[in-house]
Formats: structure tokens, sequence, C-alpha cells
């Protein structure tokens, strides 16, 4: 196995467990405050066992000048280490309203530099093609 590979212990322990991970086909629009904070068309939908699915936008259509890093973070043993963001749009904050994997598990390197959202701290809209 090469050296620098980085497989998820999740799937060793139990190999039964699913994620699957595909293009969006349309759009997903992210709003707090009445500001967007995310748009996307290039976004992925993650759905885990039986978990709601979640959508992944790129970092590159976040507008992280409304989000601000915060201490929290999250392991989870099939994704990695997941740091979080908190909205601050200037009149209104929330706390944790996004998280990302910024250096994923192998199997998941898809969702690496993407950000997924709370739906219920921010506006997620979702408008398939």
């Amino acid at each position: 196995m090469d050296q620098k590979a980085n497989p998820a212990p999740g799937f060793k322990r139990n190999p039964a467990h699913t994620i699957t991970i595909q293009p969006f086909d349309g759009t997903v629009t992210v709003s707090f405050g009445g500001i967007v904070i995310a748009a996307s068309s290039r976004a992925q939908l993650l759905q885990e066992a039986s978990y709601p699915p979640v959508l992944y936008v790129p970092f590159a259509d976040i507008r992280f000048e409304a989000l601000k890093p915060s201490d929290t973070s999250t392991h989870c043993p099939y994704k990695g280490d997941a740091s979080y963001w908190s909205a601050d749009t200037g009149g209104e904050t929330r706390k944790d309203v996004m998280w990302a994997y910024k250096a994923p598990y192998d199997e998941m390197l898809v969702i690496r530099d993407h950000g997924a959202f709370y739906p219920d701290r921010v506006a997620i809209e979702a408008t398939p093609a």
C-alpha cells in the first residue's frame, strides 16, 4: 500500500456501510440573513446509509467572506476530521452553519475542498436541472 494512502478505518470495521456520491444535476443556493453565501451548479450529492442526503458545494462557489472559521471539529470514521465555519453577514451571526473535510479519507476524496451546510441553520435551495 502507498505510504501516503489514508484509508477510512470505518469501512475496514464495517464494510457494509454505504456512502454514495454523485454530481447533483441542478443548482444549489445557500442563504443566510438574506445574503447568498454559496451558489453552485457543481455540487456533489452524498447519501450515507439511511441518513438524509447532503449537498457538498465546491469551495470555489462559497463566499468565505460571509463565514468565519469555528473552533468546532468532529470526526467521522468514514470521512475523516471535519472543520466548521459560522455565518457572519454583518447583521446576523449563526454558529457552525457549514462543515468540510479538508483532508478526507481516500474513499471520500471527491468531497475535499467542498462544504456542506445545515438545513436548519441556513436556507438551502436545490433546483434540479
